[in-house]
């Protein structure tokens, strides 16, 4: 027979559990910087998903903020192989579920519930040749310098601090494809911190309009959207 106290332990926990997930789900509908306007002149950037994922792609060169992110990784075999190229993109996630992920697997089990605990985070970069295709699942913005460089302080603060020579440190020396890398990163991913909300809060930081919480894609797209 259960005890009363027991009785009162899983209830509580079962409405926090409920309270938690709720909060999730309606806080993607709460919008952040509800006042925010496209710059029509100013720094092209996209929120791109891939329907689970979000990344923040941007010009690989910003004459205007001065920013250039091959000199910022500071590699030199990838500042030669991308030097041609004209976006780059930054998302934040799982170690487990990034790496479970190679070869078109979709990760097992034990990464899967690993994610929802405390975990090691990467930075997964991605260039472009081109600007990406306005589309379901892209969505491009024109924001200010001053909204640019405080977007990228919030990429390049998501990173593992450089090393001595100044150069952030590969996880590994290819990704998915040839023109994608894993990099180590700060933070530690959860349930709470997911690589979506890392994309949204960003988005929040540099004055964009972002949701409350953002634990899904589509919360994410939804708010870039509006």
């Amino acid at each position: 027979m259960v005890s009363p106290s027991l009785r009162r332990v899983s209830s509580g926990c079962m409405q926090a559990l409920v309270a938690f997930v709720l909060f999730l789900m309606t806080g993607s509908l709460v919008p952040i910087n509800r006042d925010f306007r496209q710059t029509p002149d100013g720094v092209p950037i996209f929120v791109v998903s891939n329907g689970l994922h979000t990344d923040v792609v941007l010009p690989l060169r910003e004459t205007r903020t001065g920013q250039d992110w091959l000199q910022e990784l500071h590699q030199p075999a990838l500042s030669a192989q991308f030097r041609q190229y004209q976006y780059v993109g930054f998302g934040w996630g799982n170690e487990g579920f990034y790496l479970g992920s190679m070869g078109h697997k979709f990760p097992g089990p034990k990464a899967v519930l690993g994610a929802l605990f405390p975990s090691k985070t990467l930075m997964h970069v991605d260039f472009y040749r081109s600007a990406p295709q306005a589309g379901a699942r892209v969505v491009p913005l024109r924001i200010s310098p001053e909204q640019y460089q405080r977007l990228t302080t919030y990429v390049r603060n998501s990173f593992q601090a450089p090393d001595s020579l100044g150069q952030y440190s590969l996880r590994l020396p290819q990704g998915y494809t040839s023109e994608d890398f894993f990099f180590l990163a700060r933070g530690r991913y959860s349930a709470w911190r997911t690589c979506n909300d890392w994309t949204n809060q960003g988005l929040k930081q540099a004055g964009i309009r972002s949701a409350l919480k953002a634990p899904f894609a589509a919360s994410v797209l939804f708010q870039a959207r509006q």
